[in-house]
């Protein structure tokens, strides 16, 4: 069994639950439309994550491009599928870190990095050797290797994890990839474990997630009851682990195109049954949203801002 971030990349690429076998390294493009070198869309302060995570500063996210993923909903869909943004080497992606850093980011925000984990190691010792002092939020689909969360384990500090679909057909369906349900608990298992083993979480004294885990949730119209599936399987998996249950669903062109559930936004309705099934099963710690987070503007501007200059 693969035993490092590099094993699984080389010579065929594995890094993700796809294992797709692209030979990234001489110039072929995974599934999640990658090659060898780092692509990033956007890197700057964003204010609009949880509280633990953006805090009043702000998270310091970087927007990797592509995905594993190929959800037909998706709101990020210029980088997820489009591939949109630029190049970049990976000593600039540790200054990247700096200078978040330098803007008084309170993380270093990873954002669908999954496709770049073999780089990662190295470009976060880099960066903690040069100053960086800040925790590393690991934020990803939820489709993730359980041996790459291992891996990843000591350099990552909090895994800010979606959980997309209980139900294996609703996850073909929609994000083309039927095992979804089964990889997602056994990373957020291994995450968990993870956690346990670097002494558990810890919060800080302004409420700052310094280390832990949170799982977030996307409430698709038409799809409550796949969504309380999802939260016993997260309940089953790793108990009462904070949660973040999201109603910002905004439907893409294609979506209001198709008709149907997702050319709709999530009714108040269904949002509170989920809410009230999260409350049943005991989760002492939910992040929930107001009504009006149906906006395009919860959508950053993938205007490559921060990546090759500093956005301060």
């Amino acid at each position: 069994m693969p035993t490092s971030l590099t094993e699984l990349f080389s010579p065929a690429c594995h890094l993700c639950p796809r294992r797709c076998g692209a030979v990234r390294d001489e110039g072929a493009h995974g599934v999640c439309g990658a090659d060898d070198t780092l692509k990033v869309a956007r890197a700057a302060l964003h204010m609009w994550e949880e509280p633990p995570i953006s805090g009043e500063a702000g998270s310091g996210t970087i927007f990797f491009s592509g995905c594993s993923l190929k959800c037909i909903y998706c709101q990020n869909h210029e980088i997820s599928t489009g591939n949109f943004g630029l190049e970049i080497s990976p000593e600039r992606l540790v200054e990247i870190m700096l200078e978040l850093q330098d803007q008084g980011a309170n993380n270093i925000n990873l954002v669908t990095a999954t496709h770049y984990a073999h780089l990662l190691p190295a470009a976060i010792a880099a960066a903690r050797e040069r100053g960086l002092d800040i925790p590393i939020v690991y934020n990803t689909s939820g489709y993730e290797r359980a041996s790459a969360v291992a891996a990843l384990g000591d350099l990552v500090d909090v895994w800010l994890t979606d959980f997309k679909y209980a139900d294996a057909g609703l996850a073909q369906s929609l994000s083309h990839i039927k095992d979804y349900p089964r990889v997602a608990v056994s990373g957020l298992a291994q995450m968990a474990r993870e956690i346990e083993r670097r002494g558990g979480e810890l919060v800080d004294g302004d409420g700052l997630m310094r280390r832990g885990i949170i799982v977030r949730h996307l409430v698709l119209p038409g799809h409550a009851d796949d969504s309380c599936r999802v939260l016993d399987l997260v309940w089953q998996t790793v108990g009462d682990v904070p949660i973040s249950v999201m109603n910002q669903y905004t439907p893409n062109a294609l979506m209001r195109e198709q008709g149907g559930d997702l050319a709709r936004a999530v009714t108040r309705e269904e949002y509170e049954q989920v809410l009230d099934h999260a409350d049943d099963l005991g989760f002492t710690t939910m992040f929930w949203q107001e009504g009006g987070a149906v906006d395009e503007s919860f959508t950053p501007a993938f205007d490559t801002t921060g990546v090759l200059t500093s956005a301060k």
